[in-house]
């Protein structure tokens, strides 16, 4: 009888357990999407697609997997990357929309947008959010510590911050902007090549240059399917392995 009973109380507890697991994920999903529809309505203020954020994750997501981190670690930079530009929610449209180029005052209240997106993003034990946070904090900090919001150099900027730099900074010349058309991807290249060690880490952007067909590629099998912002939780068929 006391056995019978120590099974059913383990059993119930593993079942207990386990509900509280399922339960644990449901609501780390419905926080990510929801997250991520912020993010989505940040970038329809400042481009008409909103397909930015869901290129962002996969592209980050594959230059990752060429810079020979795990496969798990890539899949969660994935869904992180597209929060980066989450704190834009909080920048007025007259700044965020000016066709020309800003006062100081302006760039001072544009720049405000990443620690911004971190706040929104929050301290969490959750890994993801955890990382969500920090892309958004770090994608703005420059190589050679310049950047911004906390002027770090060189490797003291989070990993994932100097990946998705180079993957905004070519995505984002190579799109339709308000303020000027899309700038051709050899030109683009160009650019990068000639900020590596400036702007970028060399090592992120040489990863990047060596496998631009590739990169070029999946962004415009992207481009054609436009998947939805759900695609960065569960479709696997867009990830590449730029190894």
């Amino acid at each position: 009888m006391a056995q019978a009973q120590l099974e059913r109380v383990t059993a119930d507890f593993g079942r207990m357990y386990r509900e509280r697991n399922e339960a644990l994920r449901a609501l780390a999903r419905a926080h990510h999407e929801a997250l991520l529809r912020l993010s989505i309505a940040a970038e329809f203020r400042d481009d008409d697609t909103g397909t930015h954020i869901v290129r962002m994750g996969f592209l980050a997501e594959a230059l990752a997997l060429a810079m020979g981190q795990s496969p798990p670690w890539a899949r969660l930079l994935r869904m992180a990357a597209p929060m980066h530009d989450v704190g834009k929610i909080g920048v007025p449209d007259n700044v965020l929309k000016k066709p020309g180029p800003l006062t100081p005052e302006e760039r001072a209240v544009m720049n405000r947008h990443a620690a911004m997106g971190a706040e929104i993003l929050g301290a969490s034990d959750v890994p993801l959010f955890r990382l969500a946070s920090e892309v958004a904090l770090s994608h703005h900090e420059r190589f050679d510590g310049a950047g911004y919001p906390r002027g770090l150099a060189g490797t003291d900027i989070p990993l994932s911050g100097r990946i998705v730099a180079v993957v905004d900074y070519f995505d984002a010349l190579t799109m339709d902007r308000c303020y000027r058309p899309a700038i051709a991807d050899d030109t683009a290249l160009a650019m990068l090549e000639r900020e590596r060690g400036r702007l970028f880490d060399p090592a992120v952007a040489d990863a990047f240059l060596a496998r631009a067909d590739q990169m070029v590629a999946l962004r415009e099998r992207i481009n054609q399917r436009r998947p939805q912002f759900s695609a960065l939780i569960d479709d696997e068929t867009l990830s590449l392995s730029l190894a």
